[in-house]
């Protein structure tokens, strides 16, 4: 199977990354990948500066801080509009190991999948340094997100995914929607993946913790925003 970099667009959501963005991008295997597209969620640091230094073929930057989910959005919009077939997705403050990206594109030039999501928590994968309180909330969802999906799940909120842009222009998966703006977009695309009856296959990947500073998110209110896609789903409370 031969992953065909001129198909393949990485998008990299960022909000004050300075000293890690620039890795994120000079890591990204350029074998496999074409063009990383980086969106400056509004920071307050020169983000956008190194990631363009670091090589970012596009560098988009947000006037005011609209959240992960919308970054996201705008830089998935900017892959279709320059005519891609993949995307996948890394986290702009260097958790994931782009030497990993074959696991997840693998599976969609094989023709096996739509969307393949990353896994810390199968066989093969990994989670240095993650905090006890990180390890309990990422096992717990999963066993959520089967319940409201009936879909196996091992790991619905690790940031490193692949998939075809085609799913996209399905009208069922409307990620324009304002209130995925920050943490529900990506649960959401997953569960719509699943309901719409996608091929969506999971596979190993690593989640490097870094310590202080590894993450943004706040422990209550952000786990209500990746929580709240499926609950809203399941019972109809949104589309």
């Amino acid at each position: 199977m031969t992953i065909d970099p001129a198909r393949v667009a990485v998008v990299v959501p960022a909000w004050n990354e300075v000293g890690k963005i620039g890795e994120v991008v000079r890591k990204v295997p350029r074998r496999l990948v074409s063009c990383v597209i980086v969106v400056d969620d509004c920071s307050s640091d020169g983000t956008a500066d190194e990631a363009r230094t670091a090589g970012a073929e596009r560098v988009i930057r947000h006037e005011r801080n609209r959240g992960v989910g919308a970054a996201i959005r705008t830089g998935l919009a900017e892959a279709k509009r320059a005519g891609y077939e993949f995307a996948a997705i890394l986290s702009g403050d260097d958790q994931h190991e782009p030497d990993e990206l074959p696991r997840v594109l693998g599976p969609l030039f094989a023709g096996e999948a739509d969307l393949v999501q990353g896994s810390r928590w199968l066989p093969g994968g990994a989670t240095p340094g993650i905090p006890p309180a990180r390890r309990w909330l990422t096992r717990l969802y999963p066993i959520l997100f089967q319940l409201a999906s009936g879909a196996p799940c091992t790991d619905g909120t690790n940031g490193l995914r692949a998939f075809r842009l085609s799913l996209l222009d399905d009208p069922r998966i409307r990620l324009g929607q304002d209130w995925l703006d920050r943490y529900e977009l990506e649960p959401y695309l997953l569960y719509q993946a699943v309901r719409c009856g996608y091929r969506v296959r999971e596979v190993p990947v690593t989640v490097r913790y870094h310590g202080r500073g590894t993450t943004k998110m706040r422990l209550l209110q952000d786990g209500w925003r990746i929580l709240r896609p499926i609950l809203y789903l399941r019972l109809g409370l949104k589309q």
